[in-house]
C-alpha cells in the first residue's frame, strides 16, 4: 500500500551494490525520529546556499526545527521555503543516512506547538513554552543562593517539512541508494 505514511520505496541499481534491496520507508522514519543531530539546506536570496546544523522532531509525518526570526535560515526560508534536511553517519563502512527535501511551513496552531514543546522536552531536554503561536525560549537562571528560575526568552519561529522525495543511503557489506516517493 502506497502513502503519505508508507511511501513506495524503489532501489536505484546504479548506486547500489548487485545484493542491495530496497530499504523500507519505516527504517527512513526511525532514523528520522531517533536521530540527534540534521542538517538544513536553504537558498539565500541571491541564490547561495547556507547549510546549517540543528535539531528537530518528528511528529505527524513531517520533520520540525526551531528558529530565531533573525537567523539566516529565517531569512532564507521566508523568501524561499524549498529546502533540504539530512541526518545520519559520518562512516564510510557503516550507516544509514536519509536526506528529506521539501518546503519549510511556518507552524502556528497551538495545540500542535504545545506536542511539540513536549516532543523537545523528552528527546533533548530543551524547554520551550507556547505562546501567541510561536515558541519562546525558556531561559534558566540561578540566584546568590542557588535556586533555579526560569524566564522567557527569545522568540522561536517553528517550521515543519513534510517529505515531497526522500533518499536514504546505505553503507557497509552492502551499499544501497532507495527513493521514497
Amino acid at each position: 500500500m502506497v502513502s503519505k505514511t508508507h511511501p513506495a520505496a524503489e532501489l536505484d541499481t546504479r548506486f547500489s551494490s548487485p545484493d542491495a534491496a530496497a530499504v523500507p520507508w519505516a527504517t527512513a522514519r526511525e532514523t528520522l525520529e531517533r536521530a540527534e543531530i540534521y542538517w538544513l539546506a536553504t537558498v539565500r536570496p541571491d541564490g547561495r546556499p547556507h547549510v546549517v546544523p540543528l535539531i528537530a522532531v518528528w511528529l505527524d509525518d513531517a520533520l520540525h526545527f526551531a528558529t530565531g526570526p533573525g537567523e539566516q535560515k529565517a531569512k532564507n526560508l521566508a523568501q524561499n521555503s524549498h529546502c533540504a534536511i539530512t541526518t545520519g553517519c559520518n562512516s564510510l563502512s557503516e550507516g544509514f543516512d536519509v536526506v528529506v527535501e521539501g518546503r519549510a511551513v511556518p507552524v502556528k496552531d497551538e495545540s500542535t506547538l504545545q506536542r511539540l514543546v513536549d516532543l523537545y522536552k523528552s528527546k533533548y531536554d530543551w524547554d520551550y513554552i507556547v505562546r501567541d503561536g510561536t515558541f519562546y525560549v525558556v531561559r534558566f537562571s540561578r540566584s546568590p543562593d542557588n535556586v533555579r528560575t526560569a524566564e522567557q526568552g527569545q522568540e522561536t519561529l517553528v517550521y515543519a517539512i513534510a517529505p515531497t522525495k526522500a533518499l536514504g543511503f546505505g553503507r557497509g557489506d552492502t551499499f544501497s541508494q532507495t527513493r521514497w516517493r
